[in-house]
């Protein structure tokens, strides 16, 4: 990504260097031109020599205006160094993006999946408890069976004996002070 506020310049130095390039060329061939004519001047007529002041002062020009070329050269090339650089670090953010959106997409495709999942590991872990409830369920039906069908022989038995109610005895044996346990020998 190139900075905007390098953008202007490396235009503005792009088309100075242009500009300068036509200038340059454009005095070159005046010069050639000029030098063409006066050879054709001096040729006929030898007195029409410039002088050299002339001719030194048009090459300290050209010279001083190469100068100028190479500094705005060496200029663009740092410019077009660092947009390279720039551009190489565009390009390792845009690797790091695009990993990262595939991991972005692998997690939430995890992350959908979880549901099913935990309702799958939930169900697994329940499995036993279920079975367990089913279990306990079983028992207790079978122990209020047999609840009924003792309640109902007690009722039986009951009517029978004129509604007295039999009750357990409980029996203190010897001077210890402790109790028999009551036996269920009429149930």
């Amino acid at each position: 990504m190139v900075i905007q506020t390098d953008t202007p310049i490396l235009n503005n130095l792009q088309t100075e260097v242009s500009h300068l390039r036509e200038e340059l060329q454009l005095r070159d061939q005046l010069v050639q031109q000029l030098s063409q004519e006066l050879f054709r001047l001096v040729k006929g007529n030898t007195g029409f020599l410039p002088s050299p002041e002339i001719a030194e002062r048009n090459q300290a020009q050209t010279l001083a205006l190469r100068e100028q070329l190479q500094g705005v050269e060496q200029q663009v090339t740092f410019y077009q160094e660092q947009l390279a650089e720039r551009d190489a670090e565009i390009y390792q953010l845009r690797q790091s993006v695009q990993e990262l959106s595939d991991r972005t997409r692998m997690l939430e495709q995890v992350i959908q999946e979880l549901p099913q999942i935990y309702r799958q590991k939930f169900a697994e872990r329940l499995a036993p408890v279920k079975e367990k409830v089913a279990q306990l369920q079983r028992e207790n039906r079978q122990l209020r069976a047999e609840l009924q069908s003792v309640t109902y022989r007690l009722a039986v038995k009951n009517r029978r004996t004129g509604g007295h109610l039999d009750l357990p005895s409980f029996e203190r044996l010897g001077g210890g002070g402790q109790i028999s346990l009551p036996s269920f020998r009429h149930v």
